[in-house]
């Protein structure tokens, strides 16, 4: 391993322990308290929050959220941790999906498998994905180093049968040991990109790098601090009981997926519940008491 590379090294792991993201001193401990995992909890629908919501009601709380007083956040204030905006993030903006993506170099002596919960879809025709990698290129993590240079991915969705083998690839281990071999997880073969799919996921992508975007620190001028990866879908895998026969739908209570939230917590999806977007025609103008909350629209508003 080279300098550059264990100093790099080095970087990801002091950055991971000032974040403290697990709060508690005995994990196994405090895990072993709690209920025991129900691994065949029903998937359900349920009716929507209120059921007799109509156009103007607005929150369906009676106004209990008004109650309560705001707190403003500068992110750039003196004295705040860039931590600190990354941990309130993480912890707001949820659930998120999470993108579990395999990649290889260039050379193919090196591949890597590692989760991503700054991750997303934007577009469908083409196919497009983002994903977002802490640091810049000079302090590229693995998978970034890996598809930057050979311009391929596989992007895997993690269900609730293999979440413990896909966390465990978040390790920091050094550049060139692969996420593989101590997830226990299987590789299977892609069609259109070299890097390998995980076979126990339901739903895959192979992906190839459409461009990616560096980001400099507002409150650390110089330092890059972050990548936005842009990635072209260019072949769907889906287990054959997870899809129906138009190959359109994947079945969420087949999926399982596991979508992350703040800390080390994730979320499982149990239950939903259906609510129909609305048509103007049919909700508006079709109902005098709606027409009345209607008002024209002011210029420059």
């Amino acid at each position: 391993m080279s300098s550059i590379t264990s100093s790099s090294q080095q970087m990801r792991m002091d950055a991971e322990a000032a974040i403290k993201r697990n709060p508690h001193p005995d994990f196994k401990k405090v895990e072993a308290s709690r209920p025991a995992f129900a691994k065949d909890a029903p998937f359900e629908a349920t009716q929507t929050p209120l059921p007799s919501w109509k156009l103007g009601d607005g929150a369906n709380d009676n106004g209990a959220s008004l109650s309560k007083s705001h707190i403003e956040i500068d992110p750039y204030e003196a004295g705040r941790p860039a931590t600190y905006n990354y941990k309130l993030l993480i912890s707001a903006i949820v659930p998120r999906p999470i993108g579990f993506m395999s990649t290889r170099s260039a050379d193919g002596t090196s591949t890597n498998l590692a989760p991503f919960s700054y991750f997303q879809m934007i577009n469908h025709d083409p196919p497009l994905f983002i994903v977002g990698y802490s640091g810049g290129f000079d302090n590229a993590k693995d998978s970034l180093k890996n598809l930057a240079e050979s311009g391929e991915c596989c992007i895997n969705i993690i269900s609730e049968h293999f979440v413990e083998a896909a966390n465990s690839t978040s390790i920091n281990a050094p550049y060139g040991v692969s996420e593989w071999s101590t997830s226990g997880l299987t590789p299977a073969a892609c069609s259109t990109v070299k890097c390998t799919r995980v076979q126990e996921a339901i739903f895959s992508v192979e992906g190839k790098l459409e461009s990616t975007k560096e980001f400099e620190s507002k409150a650390t001028p110089g330092k890059k601090t972050g990548v936005l990866a842009i990635i072209e879908g260019t072949r769907f895998w889906v287990r054959e009981d997870a899809i129906n026969d138009e190959k359109n739908i994947v079945d969420t209570a087949v999926l399982k997926p596991i979508s992350r939230l703040g800390g080390i917590t994730y979320g499982r999806t149990r239950e939903t519940f259906e609510l129909p977007r609305p048509d103007y025609h049919e909700t508006v103008e079709s109902s005098e008491e709606a027409k009345k909350l209607i008002k024209p629209k002011v210029e420059g508003q």
